[in-house]
């Protein structure tokens, strides 16, 4: 059986892939890659930057690409034996990564380029490679006694498995979870079109009524709109609660024993805490600027909060006799209030955000602003048969990159929403290869009736991920660990988080807001209402993001070793945020996948960094004009081509002409006015 996997590919060969192919080919490509840094190593020549440092970089290619798949079908097309096989590759490549950063005679060779840096006339991208590849051996256990090593190669697996098991938990809670109801009132008040999509499920599974689950386009309408409050209870229990039932998916040992091998790590490398280690690679730098950042944003979001939940009660109790408002309570009175006080209903907005539509406008608008061009082709190899395929050129008709899109919940795809990359942009033997790259969401299914009309929430989440696509689409770098999203993690939101302005602007949605059925434009009085009402409850939510980024840090910026209840401890990071009573039997921390499986440990902050950012770089267009081609040019110049090739202050700085205020934020969120 021939396994497309063994062979270089371009396009990633789905439809060929058979799962017992990965396991063979993560074999051979980890002996090519051994080969490659071996070759390195034993060279006679006198270590140069095109010898060794460009050598590294590129070593180990395809088991780049190859891992890029595996793990992206991982988390978007799983299955029980792709997450057995997840458990057995993954420690593979832990223990490959750890003979790099623990081979001395290569350390030797890279430092030997290192010292003489200043004398070799490079370009800044070549400095910065240069300066990535030496860190990822100083930070990584270069320097560490042999004793030590082995020490560190032991965590590093063990942490390897763990956050897969992590994530494996919360999908299983995810999806075994259903509410079945058969009394018409206990959907009363759900819109329906979600309505509609309840009743399908329930009959794809032989059963009559409605079923109800935790996916988010299944959750949030139940949450946001059904009237029956103790099935809302109910609901908010199970979704608040996954991990957290002492059973074989409880994640309570799993978030302690992570965070207690974080920290022994960052200690064996000569950090104080696992956050001191990440942050050293940020833009905040250390923790005390991260608790810095989130107390100066709580002093002006917290008065405002404690205001809008008092409104909230009021309405509550005037609307409905309601003595006691519980977290349950908030998206179904929230709502309620928005109707009252803009007159604006996500029910009546949806059907003028037809997937279709919205695609196209994010299309457009990236079209005008960056000269690129999308076109869907039925000729590029997918997963499922739900993932969209587009080639994406420029104004000369040259490729700029391969683009999916994956829109729709199924069982074997976590929950959220992200981008990805199968292939990154570099230049090599004077070919720039394009990049291939895709964008995941769960975004509410066509049913019978009704095509796929998107929540506002929703467009701004479709426009936040295409953000993180632009920055991997127009990535025009030298080598594929600067390029892209490949930035400082606390730098990789302004992309993505800047798009989301123009979902609120009336020259943008004209292109694209039209009604499914009649084809008529957002009228004016309710583009002006998404705009007044941007930010309604503001100060909650605020408050909530740094609850989240309070916890992350308490986790991770301190010794967790004292820590033996994690529901308790958790209670203690969320003293001064904390909005509502506690639900005993709920827990953030078993679920929050972000820092325990993803990427943001230690790193949560950078959201709401990010949004700063984006504050100021959005009122610079503004400024000019939202489509102004100048403020643009500089914006994909700066900031979206050069990935990691420069320090994200620098490239900020040549787009804006100075550092960003935090002003902006305040003013945008309707927080500086308030918190006076």
């Amino acid at each position: 059986m021939k396994n497309a996997l063994q062979e270089p590919f371009d396009l990633a060969p789905f439809s060929s892939i058979k799962t017992a192919h990965f396991k063979p080919a993560f074999e051979k490509a980890l002996e090519q890659a051994r080969l490659e840094i071996d070759e390195i190593v034993s060279s006679k020549e006198k270590p140069t930057f095109k010898n060794t440092i460009e050598a590294l970089e590129f070593a180990g290619a395809h088991l780049d690409r190859l891992s890029s798949l595996f793990f992206n079908l991982n988390s978007a097309e799983t299955s029980e034996e792709i997450q057995k096989l997840a458990q057995e590759i993954s420690p593979m490549l832990t223990e490959f990564s750890n003979d790099i950063a623990l081979n001395q005679a290569l350390f030797e060779k890279v430092a030997a380029i290192f010292e003489i840096k200043d004398s070799l006339a490079l370009n800044e991208e070549q400095q910065m490679l240069l300066d990535k590849k030496y860190k990822f051996f100083s930070r990584n256990g270069a320097h560490l006694p042999d004793d030590k090593k082995t020490q560190l190669r032991a965590i590093d697996k063990e942490l390897a498995q763990l956050k897969l098991t992590f994530g494996e938990h919360v999908l299983a809670e995810t999806n075994k979870y259903e509410m079945h109801l058969t009394r018409a009132e206990d959907v009363e008040g759900l819109p329906e079109g979600a309505k509609e999509a309840a009743a399908q499920l329930a009959a794809s599974k032989g059963k009559k009524g409605w079923i109800i689950t935790l996916d988010y386009p299944s959750y949030v309408p139940f949450m946001t709109y059904a009237k029956n409050r103790k099935l809302r209870k109910k609901l908010a229990i199970a979704f608040s609660s996954k991990g957290f039932h002492d059973d074989e998916l409880d994640n309570k040992k799993l978030v302690l024993k992570i965070s207690q091998l974080r920290y022994e790590r960052a200690k064996l490398l000569g950090y104080d805490t696992h956050a001191h280690y990440v942050l050293e690679e940020r833009m905040a730098e250390t923790p005390e600027k991260v608790l810095s950042f989130l107390e100066e944003l709580k002093e002006k979001a917290k008065p405002a909060a404690f205001r809008e939940l008092n409104q909230l009660k009021e309405f509550a109790k005037e609307l409905d006799g309601l003595e006691t408002f519980e977290k349950w309570d908030n998206s179904y009175y929230s709502e309620k209030l928005k109707q009252k006080l803009f007159d604006l209903d996500d029910e009546k907005l949806k059907p003028y955000f037809k997937l279709e539509n919205v695609i196209n406008g994010v299309f457009s608008i990236a079209s005008v602003l960056y000269g690129i061009q999308f076109k869907e082709v039925s000729d590029i190899d997918t997963y499922h048969e739900d993932v969209k395929t587009y080639r994406v050129t420029n104004q000369d008709g040259e490729l700029i990159a391969i683009f999916y899109a994956d829109f729709h919940p199924r069982p074997g795809k976590r929950g959220g929403a992200w981008m990805c990359s199968y292939k990154p942009q570099f230049r090599k033997e004077g070919n720039n290869e394009r990049p291939h790259i895709s964008i995941v969401c769960n975004f509410t299914k066509p049913t019978k009736t009704k095509p796929s009309l998107l929540t506002f929430n929703e467009v701004t989440t479709l426009f936040h991920e295409f953000g993180h696509a632009l920055h991997g689409m127009l990535a025009d770098t030298s080598y594929p660990s600067l390029s892209g999203t490949s930035v400082y993690w606390d730098f990789v939101e302004l992309p993505s988080q800047i798009m989301e302005n123009w979902c609120f602007e009336k020259e943008a949605l004209k292109r694209f807001a039209h009604h499914y059925e009649t084809g008529e434009v957002l009228p004016m009085e309710m583009i002006d209402k998404i705009k007044e009402s941007s930010n309604f409850l503001e100060g909650m939510a605020t408050l909530r993001q740094l609850s989240f980024g309070f916890l992350d840090m308490a986790w991770h910026g301190r010794d967790p070793s004292g820590i033996d209840e994690v529901k308790e401890y958790e209670l203690q990071a969320f003293q001064d945020t904390q909005l509502f009573a506690d639900i005993p039997q709920t827990c953030m921390s078993t679920a929050f996948s972000h820092i325990f499986q993803g990427g943001y440990s230690a790193g949560y902050y950078s959201y709401k960094w990010a949004e700063v950012l984006d504050a100021d770089a959005f009122a610079y267009f503004k400024e000019n004009g939202i489509f102004n081609k100048e403020v643009a040019r500089k914006f994909k110049d700066y900031i979206l081509s050069k990935g990691g090739t420069e320090k994200p202050m620098e490239l900020y700085k040549k787009f804006r002409g100075s550092e960003p205020k935090l002003d902006a934020l305040l003013e945008r969120a309707g927080l500086l006015k308030r918190s006076a």
